[in-house]
């Protein structure tokens, strides 16, 4: 019944949306996922700040693993370096180019990194991403140019893969609910401009979705609130625009 009614949608060129949660990353299905966008069956991805973490860190290291019960009680959970810097140097980056969450971690995913501006233009445009970029920078001794950094599995990413097809993919986080909240570059700023700009991405792809499909797989919170918000937005515009 679910293949039939996203066949159903395509014809009809209507959206098809996967709402998921981290488990299907931690469970790897990761390819499962790009397969069913090689094909045109999916529109537009959504995730939460857990479902990019994973992601991200099999992409990179190969392996995405954690123990809250032994580190929490030591102080060390969540507190590794790499994960927490790399996304918000992503995302810092990416604001600059007024991508959200999911687009701008795709997009470092997929080049392998990201290049930060000289710090006099940043200061040149004082708009709020570039101070913010430019406040990091400072801070945390992030060099303008490009900053390499290898995803030796990428091919597996769903981020890169999104961003490869050409498909949105946005992240819907919660300020406090994921590791990188404890990292020094911790920025909520950053993280709430991101996902502005991706509940609107959201937005635009709900509004396609007349005979259109929704799925949401293994999120039972972010995915069905988020949605009922959206939802509740695209109705009430459309019918101030009589439709």
């Amino acid at each position: 019944q679910c293949a039939a009614a996203i066949r159903a949608a395509r014809k009809n060129d209507s959206g098809v949306m996967v709402i998921y949660g981290a488990h299907l990353i931690k469970n790897g299905a990761h390819q499962l996922l790009d397969r069913l966008m090689a094909g045109g069956w999916l529109t537009h991805l959504a995730t939460n700040g857990a479902g990019v973490i994973h992601d991200w860190e099999w992409a990179h290291q190969g392996q995405s693993t954690e123990s809250v019960r032994a580190n929490v009680a030591t102080g060390t959970f969540g507190t590794w370096d790499e994960t927490g810097r790399n996304l918000h140097l992503a995302i810092l980056a990416g604001a600059t180019r007024d991508e959200g969450f999911g687009q701008s971690v795709g997009r470092f995913v997929e080049e392998n990194g990201t290049t930060l501006p000289d710090p006099a233009e940043l200061e040149a445009d004082p708009t709020p991403a570039n101070a913010e970029l430019l406040a990091a920078m400072r801070t945390h001794d992030l060099a303008p140019g490009h900053h390499k950094i290898d995803h030796p599995w990428r091919q597996t990413c769903v981020l890169a893969s999104t961003f490869r097809h050409g498909i949105p993919l946005t992240v819907h986080p919660g300020i406090g609910y994921d590791i990188i909240s404890n990292h020094p570059m911790f920025n909520g700023a950053a993280l709430g401009r991101a996902a502005d700009l991706d509940f609107r991405l959201f937005g635009g792809t709900v509004e396609t979705l007349d005979h259109g499909v929704v799925l949401s797989v293994g999120s039972a919170i972010m995915g069905p609130q988020v949605f009922e918000k959206s939802l509740s937005c695209v109705n009430n515009l459309r019918l101030q625009d009589g439709r």
